[in-house]
């Protein structure tokens, strides 16, 4: 039999439509969302779906952890499995295994035929970062003759996820808390609360990690979300004066496509103390070209910008419209990047957003410099600027186009 952590016991007597349920390695919340699914479907009416974001063979991965707790409930003899669902037979209920994305194999990302959902558990929630397509789905949870859940099961990221940002910070809920605001249930528990059920080599290596990594533990262990994402590629900035030693400055700009930014951002280089000053001028979507213009004027006035070359035509209207623009001769983005890790970065206080990608901009394979191509905006900005005077140490002033 079960003994049932009495933190998920809202998940049994709630009313909320969404429940969040946070938690480190160790923590149960697997073990304690899986076992609830089973309960469920034990009531007549229920279609249960069970997401990830990629989820080829259920029946080699996540149905073997659900069949294991209908034999803990010593229910084996109300349930049927085929390889993406489990039907209770008594009930005539049913659990749904599927992927969102199509690379899932044998499971589908189309999820719009899947009619009378009443519950949906999206498993390793901190994978969907698209915000849009979890509405498209959870909007579609709305049977009229039981409760509608959406479930969250994560491991938490970064503070700029969609989630720390939709359900704790404009709720103004604090990490770790477990209770009910407005329609939403958080539930968070760590290894303390399952410590019972580990082996004692398993708690002495999160003892030593606790010692000996105390940020990764805070984070991995006991579950807590970060303000700075792992393995990002900037780790040599911080927040302070622009541009103190009043140095000539110049601006990097790089263009927006679709829902991407506009960005421009004004730097000064100090190669004798090897520190770059970067402040932020714009960030915005959705402006035409006699806006930016305008907007840049306005905020940088003639100073000299060094803009993504892709975009020739854009350039020209912009220098057509009073700017001081001119296309940065590209090297790799590695040679950029590296130059700008050889510096310091300090940012402008009030740069919000170019703090926000430097936490977040990260390698997809440190080994081979490969990057993940998000968060990036302001900072390719800055890297043209950092390339042209680098690469250009007696390219003039920098009001002269």
């Amino acid at each position: 039999m079960i003994s049932l952590n009495k933190k998920y016991a809202p998940l049994y007597e709630n009313d909320s439509r969404f429940f969040i349920v946070t938690g480190g390695r160790g923590s149960s919340k697997s073990f304690g969302v899986t076992t609830f699914s089973c309960m469920l479907s034990q009531e007549v009416g229920h279609r249960i779906l069970y997401t990830r974001a990629t989820m080829s063979s259920a029946h080699l991965s996540i149905i073997p952890e659900f069949q294991e707790k209908i034999e803990l409930l010593e229910l084996a003899d109300s349930f049927s499995t085929n390889k993406t669902e489990i039907k209770n037979t008594s009930s005539n209920s049913e659990i749904l295994f599927r992927g969102l994305k199509a690379s899932s194999g044998d499971q589908t990302a189309n999820l719009k035929s899947l009619m009378g959902i009443t519950t949906w558990v999206l498993d390793e929630a901190e994978e969907l970062t698209d915000e849009d397509k979890f509405d498209t789905i959870q909007r579609s949870i709305r049977s009229n003759n039981k409760q509608n859940r959406i479930i969250l099961i994560l491991n938490p990221a970064t503070k700029e996820h969609w989630i720390y940002k939709r359900f704790f910070e404009s709720q103004g809920v604090e990490q770790g808390f477990n209770g009910v605001k407005g329609n939403t249930t958080y539930i968070h528990t760590s290894y303390l609360d399952n410590i019972d059920n580990l082996p004692k080599d398993y708690l002495a290596d999160f003892r030593q990690l606790k010692i000996n990594n105390p940020r990764k533990y805070e984070h991995i262990v006991m579950g807590g979300w970060l303000d700075k994402a792992e393995g990002v590629v900037f780790d040599n900035w911080k927040f302070g004066s622009f541009n103190p030693n009043e140095l000539q400055t110049s601006c990097g700009m790089d263009f927006g496509f679709s829902i991407d930014p506009d960005t421009l951002t004004e730097v000064a280089i100090d190669k004798a103390r090897m520190i770059i000053y970067v402040k932020e001028h714009i960030y915005s979507n959705g402006l035409n070209t006699p806006l930016l213009a305008q907007m840049i004027t306005s905020k940088v006035g003639n100073k000299l910008i060094i803009a993504d070359s892709a975009e020739p035509r854009l350039i020209s209207d912009l220098k057509a419209n009073g700017v001081n623009v001119r296309a940065v001769k590209k090297g790799t983005i590695e040679s950029g990047i590296t130059r700008m890790q050889d510096y310091q970065i300090i940012v402008e206080p009030n740069s919000k957003n170019i703090a926000k990608e430097l936490n977040n901009y990260q390698y997809s394979d440190k080994g081979s410099k490969l990057y993940v191509d998000d968060y990036n905006h302001a900072i390719d900005g800055i890297r043209y600027n950092i390339i042209h005077h680098l690469d250009n140490p007696t390219s003039g002033q920098y009001f002269i186009s």
